[in-house]
């Protein structure tokens, strides 16, 4: 049975977990006392020792990243990326409806370490429950004084802005973020010059942290860093929740510990995916949402780790683990996510806004029985234009990783399953 440590979702079954008195009778805001007690820099030293890595898609060290704000540049600003638009991924909407408290305290922890007095919480459009519990912790929170002037009396201000978007994926991506927040367009900054750390929000220094990120730091704090990365691989300590959904027996949301867990355990096991559904066999699945290449059969004993997953060719992104079983069309459930694509992509970057709409018009081609056989060669060929070399991690021709994204798909099913495509093309005659 994999190891299933409760680090954040504790108080998911608690029916008061999304009130103050219920976060507050669990320990809450006591890490933040404790936060204050301590010198900024010792916060920041606290989390790159835990190491904690990113939880919202690239995984990169916290505490780093963190540590490439200027020193002498103000004012600089915490952006808390809460637009979850991943197909498949919700856990990030579980944690701001069920324990608004806790990532709250975590934005305060973060604006204490990196010396921020502005800190905007993002969420997206669709979230309607997420938002409204999120606006009413912060409000319960300037009025226990944890939140707005003067914070325990540490003379350190902090002012935290609710803001949500329209639901357009892209926002996903920390510098289309950032473009929505100052009132613009959801569409990606180049990088470089356009890195958040130097030229952020307003152009000044900005930290973008995910969900889950930041609801790891109260539990670093009162426990230390040692009995984090004493949880789970240390190379990817702690725990992480991961988004299960497809043709498995119990979808959900699941906290589980990081780099130890299989993707076997994580699918089979009573506690958590219960088996495949109708007693079936796993046919493929997709180990970190929809932009991440899919992974088989072969693939089930490895642990849910990202050095192993990354060099296998995949990742775990943004948490979303999504399991096709023996029945499933291949070709359409491909179509389905280029689908995606195509109509998310924001249309600033040229391959991604004709690529992505030429293959979602072959598949539909293929798909109504009017395929021609070079179309699957033609399939793999858009996508190469997009992201040259079909490899991982991906090389792009776009600014932002939506394009390379819609080639994940594509290259993984016709790979594996070239023989569906045949199919389709051949009982469609191979009408021009």
């Amino acid at each position: 049975m994999p190891q299933t440590t409760k680090m954040i979702t504790s108080r998911f079954d608690q029916p008061d977990s999304f009130t103050l008195s219920g976060y507050e009778r669990t320990g809450g805001y006591r890490a933040l006392r404790k936060a204050l007690a301590m010198e900024p820099a010792a916060v920041i030293e606290e989390v790159k020792a835990a190491t904690l890595l990113g939880r919202g898609g690239a995984g990169f060290p916290c505490g780093t990243k963190w540590g490439f704000l200027p020193p002498t540049v103000f004012p600089r600003y915490l952006v808390v990326n809460g637009d979850e638009s991943e197909p498949g991924t919700y856990k990030d909407r579980l944690l701001m409806e069920l324990d608004p408290h806790q990532l709250i305290e975590g934005v305060l922890i973060c604006s204490w370490a990196i010396k921020a007095k502005q800190a905007f919480l993002y969420c997206r459009g669709e979230m309607a429950l997420a938002q409204e519990r999120l606006a009413q912790a912060l409000n319960d929170a300037y009025a226990a004084g944890y939140i707005g002037k003067n914070i325990m009396g540490t003379g350190w201000d902090l002012d935290v802005v609710l803001h949500w978007g329209a639901g357009a994926y892209i926002v996903g991506e920390e510098t289309a973020l950032i473009e929505s927040l100052e009132g613009n367009r959801g569409m990606p900054r180049l990088k470089p010059p356009f890195f958040p750390a130097s030229k952020g929000l307003y152009m000044q220094p900005t930290v973008v942290n995910n969900v889950e990120t930041l609801a790891n730091l109260p539990w670093i704090v009162n426990n230390g860093a040692s009995a984090f990365t004493a949880i789970g691989d240390p190379k990817a300590p702690g725990t992480r929740m991961f988004a299960l959904s497809g043709h498995v027996n119990r979808p959900g949301v699941y906290e589980v510990d990081f780099g130890t867990t299989t993707f076997r355990e994580m699918f089979e096991d009573p506690s958590l995916g219960g088996g495949i559904r109708n007693g079936g066999k796993v046919k493929a699945f997709i180990p970190g949402g929809a932009s991440a290449p899919w992974f088989f059969e072969e693939h089930l004993d490895m642990a849910l780790h990202p050095g192993p997953v990354g060099a296998a060719g995949s990742m775990l992104g943004s948490g979303a683990i999504v399991v096709f079983d023996e029945t499933t069309d291949m070709v359409k459930a491909a179509w389905r996510i280029v689908k995606f694509f195509a109509k998310e992509s924001c249309g600033k970057c040229s391959p991604c806004r004709e690529g992505t709409n030429w293959l979602e018009k072959i598949y539909r081609r293929i798909l109504d029985g009017h395929g021609r056989p070079e179309d699957i060669d033609l399939l793999m060929d858009v996508a190469d234009n997009i992201s040259p070399g079909l490899a991982w991690p991906p090389r792009q021709t776009t600014i932002c990783p939506l394009g390379p994204s819609a080639a994940s798909p594509i290259m993984s099913s016709v790979r594996r399953f070239r023989h569906e495509y045949e199919a389709y093309v051949n009982r469609g005659g191979g009408a021009t």
